[in-house]
């Protein structure tokens, strides 16, 4: 290659190796003023100026390569070139020769053949002439010199080579920086280059998204997932943003899963949802009601059935079919034991003019009715009155038989009519017998008799 140095030509055989390196950092001063690569703010020219990077750097050039500065860079140029000594250009004056003159000749003065001079620079032996980065072809033009192919570039090893005209340039690759000489990661999740979650990794980042969110085809922004359309509800599901949520059909709850609903049990809330008894079901309760009774029309109270009315009974069509709550019973047709007879279905009469009714009521009334269980207290359960009333009497009314509990008592409302108190509450089922009486006292005419009415009571087994 040809190189002109110090106003005078060389030519070496040997392929001289350069390298342009480019200093790739910015230099910024005080007054925000920005220079490109290799220039620095001069605040006295107040202007952009070279940088020396053959002063500033520390060994910007290796083995024996010298730095040499140039506009906005500098170049690494073979030492040899520098140190090669200077031959003084020195001129051989023509040896002056005298001819024989024993062959006769004149006498004459003739200059000897001019001896050819040495040229005091190296002699080019190529007629081609390439400068530095270029190389002789056979065809007699300049090649360029592919430093990063041939490996005589100088770029450190976290550089990359790239071959220009002439020469190189020791470039760093995307995701890097040249910090100091050397090429450093940069740290793309600093900037906001994801939308979410950022990773860096040497030279690069990658983008990733949080739990509900899927990345974009740009690989930076995310996108929510409609969770819903693959069905995690065991009911009904209801998207969110990055997430979805579960909800339930009336009469179920979320469980901890936070997706599957069960059944509430409603039943457990309270024991006054149903008069009788709570049934859940799936998402719901039902009320069923004892024997005897149906459901009322609010779905939760009880009603009794009157088997007598609806004809769903046993009794036989000489009984008397008799309705209480929760059931029925069948009368047998009135007996009436002697001396009694009977007046009438339901009443048996004993004549005064038979002697053995001297002590025995007049008359005996069946009369059946029903009580609820428990029912509360003090009730008046049944009235009984005077049909006939004779001048001069008065009328008794008391329990004569079958309150062995005390669970009744009479309370004389007037002269001639009385209430049947309930005073303690009967627990069902139960079936009670009490003959109240009726006493007739008139002192006028020395009389004294009794009437019966022979109360039979069914106490439902329910309070309802």
């Amino acid at each position: 290659m040809l190189f002109e140095i110090r106003g005078f030509r060389f030519c070496s055989s040997v392929r001289m190796l350069a390298a342009l390196v480019f200093i790739l950092f910015w230099i910024q001063s005080g007054h925000g003023q920005t220079c490109i690569n290799g220039f620095a703010y001069d605040s006295g020219l107040r202007r952009c100026a070279d940088v020396n990077e053959c002063d500033i750097l520390s060994q910007p050039c290796q083995g024996d390569m010298e730095c040499v500065n140039q506009i906005g860079g500098y170049r690494c140029i073979s030492a040899g070139l520098y140190d090669r000594p200077y031959r003084q250009s020195s001129f051989n004056l023509p040896e002056l020769s005298y001819p024989d003159t024993s062959d006769g000749v004149a006498d004459t003065f003739l200059p000897a053949a001019q001896r050819p001079l040495e040229p005091s620079y190296p002699r080019v032996r190529s007629p081609t002439l390439c400068t530095l980065g270029y190389a002789p072809a056979a065809d007699g033009t300049c090649n360029d010199i592919d430093e990063c192919e041939t490996n005589s570039h100088h770029c450190n090893p976290t550089q990359v080579c790239i071959n220009t005209s002439g020469g190189y340039t020791c470039s760093c690759t995307e995701g890097l920086w040249l910090i100091g000489g050397q090429c450093q990661d940069i740290d793309e999740c600093r900037y906001g280059y994801c939308q979410q979650l950022c990773a860096n990794i040497p030279g690069s980042y990658s983008c990733s998204c949080n739990p509900g969110f899927i990345l974009n085809p740009d690989s930076r922004t995310c996108q929510d997932v409609d969770e819903c359309e693959d069905e995690p509800c065991s009911h009904g599901c209801f998207n969110t943003y990055g997430s979805f949520m579960c909800n339930c059909d009336e009469g179920f709850e979320l469980a901890s899963d936070g997706t599957t609903c069960i059944d509430l049990d409603e039943c457990s809330f309270s024991e006054l949802l149903c008069q009788y008894r709570c049934v859940n079901t799936p998402g719901s309760f039902v009320c069923i009601c004892p024997p005897g009774y149906y459901v009322f029309e609010d779905g939760r109270s009880c009603e009794d059935v009157n088997e007598c009315d609806t004809g769903n009974n046993t009794c036989t069509t000489e009984q008397v079919c008799f309705n209480f709550q929760g059931g029925y019973t069948c009368l047998n047709p009135l007996q009436c034991q002697l001396p009694y007879i009977a007046v009438s279905d339901n009443q048996c009469m004993c004549s005064a003019e038979n002697p053995a009714c001297r002590d025995r009521p007049f008359t005996v009334l069946y009369r059946h009715m029903d009580l609820l269980s428990e029912r509360s207290v003090p009730a008046d359960v049944f009235q009984m009155q005077a049909t006939t009333r004779y001048l001069g009497s008065f009328y008794i009314f008391q329990i004569k038989s079958g309150n062995d509990g005390r669970e009744f008592y009479m309370r004389q409302t007037s002269n001639v009519s009385a209430t049947l108190v309930l005073s303690r509450p009967i627990k069902g089922p139960k079936e009670v017998v009490l003959d109240l009486e009726m006493v007739t006292v008139n002192n006028v005419i020395n009389f004294r008799g009794s009437s019966i009415i022979r109360l039979t009571i069914y106490v439902s087994e329910h309070s309802f």
